[in-house]
């Protein structure tokens, strides 16, 4: 989902009602922060981890802009992806797989690798299906 403006990507995995309440937050924390990704997601993940509520919600969030990437969890975790990759969710492991491997060993544009590292991943685990849509920024 692209968010700020469309300068922003989120992709999330877990609860669909969770994810979609961290969304909510995370937008909020992202206009306050003036679009800077790192100040927000800091931010984000230190309601989550303090919040009574929020401690309950059971999801993660990868989220980008054309710079930075991060991946945030409900334990107050900030992770800074420093790789061109990056997949959460049930296959996400295969998805991360074969995108490392189709950067490494083809030509093929981001958006192309996305895809199909995600058709391949659908293949393997029974939890992600084929109904891909791939955004860019």
């Amino acid at each position: 989902m692209k968010v700020f403006e469309g300068r922003v990507l989120v992709g999330f995995a877990g609860a669909s009602a969770d994810a979609m309440a961290l969304l909510d937050r995370f937008q909020s924390k992202l206009e306050e922060a003036r679009g800077r990704l790192q100040r927000a997601v800091e931010e984000l993940a230190r309601d989550w981890r303090t919040d009574r509520v929020l401690r309950q919600l059971e999801a993660l969030l990868l989220v980008a802009d054309k710079k930075e990437m991060f991946l945030v969890s409900g334990r107050g975790d900030v992770i800074q992806v420093e790789e061109e990759a990056a997949a959460i969710g049930s296959g996400g492991p295969f998805a991360l797989a074969a995108a490392k491997a189709l950067l490494r060993h083809s030509r093929l544009s981001a958006e192309n690798i996305a895809r199909e590292a995600l058709q391949i991943a659908s293949s393997i685990c029974v939890f992600t299906n084929e109904n891909i849509v791939v955004l860019t920024l």
